[in-house]
């Protein structure tokens, strides 16, 4: 299991409400559309980041985590396992106060790294499944 019950809490509770999706855009046949969709009905901010930079669910997109002119506090991603290590290494860059891989997407380096750099992390999880569980 990677992301305990107390981390899946603290992530979706605690640490801000300004989450960057990684590989969100206007599909709404993808995943990350659904998801982003049941996160802002639960009070987060969705900023999508995706090489098209589209607006998604009203919010402005950008094309990397680093083109974000404000801070985030958790990075969503939606990218295939191999892809995902250096968007984790970007979210620590960025200052996010934590990371979160999808259903599917593990990188166990890329949880230690970011782990070891101070972020919270929770992977192969999604939290719209996760944030009504939570009352």
């Amino acid at each position: 299991m990677y992301g305990d019950e107390a981390t899946v809490r603290k992530i979706l509770t605690e640490l801000g409400d300004t989450w960057a999706v990684v590989g969100l855009s206007s599909n709404r046949e993808r995943a990350a559309y659904g998801v982003a969709e049941v996160l802002q009905r639960f009070g987060k901010r969705v900023v999508p980041v995706h090489p098209k930079a589209e607006t998604v669910h009203g919010e402005q997109g950008y094309a990397s985590l680093s083109d974000i002119p404000f801070d985030v506090d958790v990075v969503d991603v939606f990218v295939n396992s191999d892809l995902a290590g250096p968007v984790a290494d970007e979210a620590a860059a960025k200052g996010a106060g934590a990371v979160w891989f999808q259903l599917g997407v593990i990188d166990e380096a890329a949880y230690e790294r970011t782990r070891a750099a101070g972020l919270e992390m929770v992977m192969d999880r999604c939290p719209a499944i996760e944030i009504p569980r939570l009352g």
